[in-house]
């Protein structure tokens, strides 16, 4: 696996951004970080992203540790003296609601009878692997260069030990609290996610958290109203995440106090990412009004485009189960209509910008990026 064919940057990068604090940081030359995507980020765009000069990344939610292990190590060897940054949940897992988990199976029996499926038959298990000690013992074994955490910080302890591999420590904040709470514990960047971001909402303070509805996701911030203000209230780099497709977007986050941004949406519609056939579809038709926060297929609020399901049952559902166990009864539904070729009952995770994002391979993508923005930048910097 490698990317050495891909020409060099092609402008030289050392001087050119008005804000290094990232670049030095982490020791990249383009302030653009990968969104780790789980699910559908691979080894193959994480090389990608980094020979191009942003931040590579992984999924370390997705993976076993094994996997994991194996996923770093291709990294590793296909980005050799490249930083990679391992990201990881850090919810605590809900204890069991026999009650609340037939109450969903009833709600979405319909729909297995309609496509011949046993409502009665037990469904897998829907989860995500929150950051444990085996996690930990893994990132003092390989030690990447940055670990990021969705959903807060893991233990005191566990999160003294990452920091002790001298790995640079983000997480990710949908309030000023949030992001002044992650400073206090000692994160060196903070991203500041807004309510345009694909996929799941970074919540972990107040009425929000903890695997449920989500509270009033009407009072979530966007991303150009919530970067100034976090840039205004903490000391460390701030990371913008949230709508930003294309170059507009990062000198717009540039210009409001980020140091950066982390890109996700865009990076789905790359040859590199891994998501089915039918999610790539809806990517490519979303317009601007085309997703929605939606509980139904983990439990916690994330961004998606509109399905069946999401407009039948939700997008928000107090029947569904606590985050992460919610997608476990929707598994045999999703695989009998994508076997359709129908997305009814697929979390087609995407954020408000897809539309403009560039369809391009990810390496070419990262320096359009950032090619385009500093073009932009160029009369003022």
């Amino acid at each position: 696996m490698t990317h050495a064919t891909h020409p060099p940057d092609a402008i030289p990068q050392t001087a050119r951004w008005p804000d290094r604090r990232i670049l030095d940081l982490f020791g990249i030359a383009h302030p653009i970080l990968l969104g780790p995507m789980a699910g559908a980020g691979t080894p193959k765009l994480a090389i990608a992203v980094g020979e191009a000069g942003g931040l590579a990344a992984l999924p370390g939610a997705m993976y076993q540790p094994d996997e994991l292990r194996a996923a770093i190590e291709a990294v590793r060897a296909g980005l050799p003296g490249r930083p990679l940054n391992v990201n990881f949940f850090c919810h605590t897992p809900p204890a069991p609601d026999p009650v609340r988990a037939m109450r969903w199976r009833t709600r979405l029996a319909p729909y297995y009878v309609e496509h011949g499926l046993d409502p009665q038959a037990t469904p897998p298990a829907g989860g995500r692997a929150p950051f444990d000690a085996t996690f930990c013992a893994l990132v003092e074994e390989l030690r990447p260069e940055v670990v990021s955490f969705h959903f807060g910080l893991p233990d005191p302890a566990l999160l003294s030990r990452v920091k002790a591999t001298g790995a640079k420590v983000i997480s990710s904040a949908s309030t000023v609290a949030e992001a002044r709470w992650l400073e206090a514990r000692g994160c060196d960047a903070i991203i500041a996610m807004g309510l345009e971001a694909g996929g799941h909402r970074a919540t972990f303070l107040g009425d929000d958290v903890a695997g449920d509805m989500a509270g009033d996701m009407s009072r979530q911030v966007g991303t150009f109203a919530l970067v100034p203000q976090v840039a205004d209230a903490v000391g460390v780099p701030v990371i913008a995440a949230g709508g930003i497709a294309d170059a507009r977007g990062i000198v717009a986050a540039l210009a409001l106090g980020a140091s950066a941004v982390q890109v996700g949406t865009a990076f789905l519609l790359c040859p590199e990412a891994k998501i089915p056939a039918v999610h790539r579809a809806a990517l490519e038709a979303a317009g601007d009004d085309s997703t929605a926060l939606t509980n139904l297929f983990t439990g916690r609020p994330a961004r998606g485009i509109m399905n069946r399901v999401m407009r039948e049952v939700g997008p928000l559902s107090a029947d569904a189960p606590a985050f992460p166990l919610a997608g476990g009864a929707l598994a045999p539904l999703r695989a009998a209509a994508e076997a359709e070729g129908h997305d009814d009952f697929t979390n087609l995770w995407a954020g408000q910008a897809a539309r403009l994002a560039p369809r391009l391979p990810a390496a070419d993508l990262t320096r359009k990026l950032a090619a385009d923005a500093l073009a932009r930048l160029a009369p003022t910097a």
